[in-house]
């Protein structure tokens, strides 16, 4: 079996996956054979309707499969909001189908999340290598302000026509590349939990998101002209990455701390200057290449000499705690989610310091797992470069001096145990961001 074909069998949702050149023909049978007897509808926006949906349309006509008619969002700044979630539940309420996600990551969720309040299963053909949702288990939704994951389950089928998606535009094949590439910090998040008895390592999950990352992301050129087998290797990492979610229920195989900068500046509602939010992958971009900024700082610390007891006595208790993280987000439109995840995350004072004691004993063996684990941030400057994502924060509208702000900020929206983390609980992360953003560092501050 093929590294897909073992994912697919470990999948709690997904009963059948279509991947291939010149596959969208077989989506009527893979429709009877998922959903007999069944009514489909296709979920769209304006671009996808015209990029596959119209050719789906077609071929489940021509197969004698009843269909409503299509579902098309029209709004130009359609993303993944709650209001939307509200319509589209609404119509699949009223109209008794099977609906079909024809689109990537802002239709796929909104179609996930809809179709689960509606008790509906769903299916999804994609139209880009733009992120690991399609196959994962959660959906991304901004609520009440806040992005949020939203528990609901994955498609039960899903065809991914390279020929198609080939044919993205090379900016959603880059932010694809991007969110594959945050798999690499988001893995070394994990050997932090694990090795400190945070949150252990799945194994099964790890090695389906892990196991082919190198070979998914070996060709960034490739991709970014559209080439068929580096775009094969790019989406069957990404619905990889989704598989392991679904697996382990949660999206800590493929999300880390870079991650939450991308979570974070959501929930500011950013915009760059042409009114438009960069998208999710450019975003963790960004967050990635900051996350190995803040790993090479770690690994040239000398960790075995940090004072523990001085670590212990300037941490705060959970009320003052509680106090600091209430005050740095009074003035947004999300004052609470920062109190909850604290709280949620929070260690007494006897727990740090024997996280702390781990920390120094397990060094030696956390520098090689990490070591591993991790490339340069030189070489993934070059990686991002190559397919056209962005490496400077001024390329998606974040001035350096609110990068650096968002490093304790991002550290407070989620109780995910992260190199963040381990900054707060060492004292260190002010003096990893002085040297990051200093004159030599990756990102000078004037």
């Amino acid at each position: 079996m093929t590294r897909v074909e073992k994912a697919l069998a470990a999948a709690h949702e997904t009963k059948a996956l279509i991947i291939g050149e010149n596959t969208l023909g077989q989506i009527a049978t893979l429709f009877k054979e998922q959903f007999p007897g069944q009514t489909a509808v296709i979920i769209a926006d304006t671009h996808t309707i015209e990029a596959a949906g119209k050719q789906v349309q077609a071929n489940l006509s021509q197969a004698g499969i009843k269909q409503l008619t299509p579902f098309v969002f029209t709004d130009p700044a359609l993303y993944a909001e709650f209001r939307y979630i509200e319509q589209l539940e609404t119509f699949i309420k009223q109209h008794p189908s099977i609906p079909i996600a024809v689109g990537s990551g802002t239709i796929n969720d909104l179609t996930k999340l809809a179709s689960h309040r509606c008790n509906r299963p769903y299916m999804c053909v994609a139209t880009a290598a733009s992120m690991d949702g399609y196959t994962a288990y959660g959906a991304s939704i901004t609520f009440e302000g806040a992005k949020q994951t939203f528990s609901c389950p994955a498609p039960q089928a899903l065809l991914a026509d390279i020929d198609i998606i080939s044919q993205a535009p090379s900016p959603m094949t880059a932010s694809g590349y991007a969110d594959l590439l945050a798999k690499i910090t988001a893995g070394a998040d994990w050997i932090l939990a694990d090795v400190l008895n945070v949150e252990k390592i799945d194994p099964r999950a790890w090695s389906i998101v892990q196991e082919g990352l190198k070979e998914a992301l070996s060709d960034p050129e490739g991709a970014k002209r559209g080439n068929k087998t580096a775009i094969t290797h790019l989406t069957e990492g990404l619905i990889l990455g989704g598989f392991a979610m679904q697996w382990a229920q949660s999206s800590r195989p493929a999300s880390g701390a870079e991650h939450q900068f991308s979570h974070l500046w959501n929930m500011q509602h950013h915009v760059m200057d042409n009114g438009i939010p960069p998208s999710h992958g450019f975003q963790v971009s960004i967050g990635t290449l900051l996350s190995l900024a803040l790993y090479e700082q770690l690994l040239q610390s000398d960790i075995p000499t940090i004072d523990i007891d001085a670590c212990v006595r300037a941490w705060p208790d959970i009320s003052d705690a509680q106090a600091q993280t209430t005050k740095m987000f009074k003035d947004t439109d999300f004052p609470t989610i920062g109190l909850t995840e604290i709280t949620a995350k929070y260690i007494p004072h006897n727990q740090l310091r024997q996280q702390l004691l781990q920390l120094v004993q397990k060094w030696r063996d956390i520098q090689t797992r990490l070591q591993e684990q991790l490339i340069p941030v030189s070489e993934a400057v070059k990686r991002l470069q190559a397919v056209g994502a962005p490496t400077r924060p001024e390329q998606i509208g974040i001035s350096r001096k609110r990068l650096r702000n968002s490093i304790l900020q991002a550290q407070h929206i989620r109780r995910r145990f992260t190199i963040l983390d381990i900054g707060v609980r060492t004292g260190l992360l002010d003096t990893w961001a002085d040297k990051i953003f200093g004159e030599y560092g990756l990102w000078p501050i004037s």
